[in-house]
């Protein structure tokens, strides 16, 4: 594989200031990708992380962005254009997670759940198709181990998720031959916030002995983006063999 197997494309990756976003938009800057990201709250860190993409010589910009809202995605994708010179790539990564009982979830909550994390890469894939298509592009949406296995406590989170994995395969279909559509499901993903006893709890279920880190995510990304573009419509689960378990 080259290098630089993204030189001259331009990427846009949704939630990018922090956590995996962060790392799967530095992974495509590496590979030679010009990168923008969209925030919400985290304009600090939004910068912070468009510095580290300049630093390493890249085109960046950071796009505030709500993905819930119609009008906030097409000024978002607009400004990415502009910023860009165009649209090749775009990556599906803002999401939130929620844990909560079955019975006692409200329809505020089912909802806040699912605008984000699937009507939100439904209206990003949507606004940005025409820039795809032009460009013979990719998406890969972020999905999750959640959205292959159920979760008791986290019923509206792997819906939303399961959801996101059967619109990647739709979307394949309905943007095939000009865009390719692929779909990342990461398993536990080690984070600094998490409890050190959970983070061990699930290290020891998972049959390589260990979590994973964003950086396996973003090289999941980077494969889908950058490899064969024949593949479509697949859901790849980056969870150590966790979902074996």
């Amino acid at each position: 594989m080259p290098t630089e197997p993204l030189r001259g494309k331009s990427a846009l990756v949704t939630g990018g200031a922090r956590r995996i976003g962060r790392q799967i938009a530095l992974a495509l800057a590496r590979a030679g990708a010009d990168v923008a990201i969209t925030y919400r709250n985290s304009e600090r860190d939004a910068a912070a992380t468009v510095a580290s993409l300049e630093a390493l010589g890249r085109s960046a910009a950071a796009l505030a962005c709500d993905v819930r809202s119609e009008g906030s995605v097409q000024t978002a994708v607009a400004e990415a254009v502009a910023k860009l010179g165009g649209l090749d790539l775009l990556v599906n990564n803002a999401a939130v997670f929620e844990t909560a009982s079955l019975e006692s979830l409200s329809v505020a909550q089912w909802d806040a759940v699912f605008e984000t994390n699937t009507r939100g890469p439904f209206l990003v894939s949507r606004e940005a198709l025409p820039h795809l298509r032009a460009a013979h592009g990719r998406i890969v949406n972020i999905g999750s181990l959640g959205g292959l296995h159920p979760w008791a406590g986290h019923a509206h989170y792997c819906a939303s998720k399961a959801a996101l994995h059967m619109l990647t395969q739709a979307m394949a279909k309905a943007f095939a031959p000009e865009v390719s559509v692929n779909c990342v499901a990461p398993g536990w993903i080690d984070l600094d916030e998490d409890p050190a006893a959970t983070a061990a709890h699930f290290a020891a279920r998972t049959p390589m002995q260990r979590n994973g880190g964003a950086e396996d995510v973003a090289q999941a990304v980077l494969f889908f983006l950058s490899g064969p573009g024949f593949v479509t419509g697949q859901i790849l689960a980056v969870d150590g063999g966790l979902g074996l378990t």
